[in-house]
């Protein structure tokens, strides 16, 4: 290997000295890097996943109790009343969508954020290890240029 070469090794072939890729356990370090910010990110997304699965199983309860309750109230009411009873359910019912809207909205800006400050910082240390690859490469050409192979 030539001096100052420790990512990379020579290869000498009959068409000349080419430089290899990464020795294998530089590729094993990187490829584990990969896998665990994969598990980093799949972990973010299904916490999200659980805390929409909560609040709409949170969301059906109620719904559901609420019409039971709207149910018993309508049988145990007059014909005059029951159309003052469904006029009196559009604003609460809008309401109600509206501060779902808001709760899913948070979890997707939560997930989103977490999703995004590790793909920066992902993206960051992909430019810092592509910076020392093109330094090292620029290195390693510049000492194998003075070696000379001879068949």
């Amino acid at each position: 290997m030539v001096e100052g070469l420790t990512d990379y090794a020579l290869v000498v072939s009959p068409y000349g000295a080419v430089m290899s890729t990464l020795i294998p356990q530089h590729a094993f370090e990187a490829q584990a890097a990969t896998i665990q910010q994969l598990f980093a990110f799949s972990t973010k997304a299904f916490e999200g996943f659980e805390k929409l699965t909560a609040l709409n199983l949170q969301v059906f309860k109620a719904t559901l109790a609420e019409n039971h309750a709207l149910a018993v109230k309508a049988m145990s009411s007059r014909p005059d009343e029951l159309l003052a009873l469904s006029a009196s359910l559009g604003k609460p019912t809008a309401e109600k969508c509206l501060a779902y809207g808001r709760h899913v909205q948070e979890i997707l800006a939560d997930v989103q954020g977490g999703l995004t400050s590790a793909s920066q910082s992902q993206t960051q240390r992909y430019q810092k290890d592509a910076r020392g690859f093109v330094a090292d490469l620029t290195k390693a050409a510049s000492s194998a240029a003075d070696i000379v192979v001879t068949e």
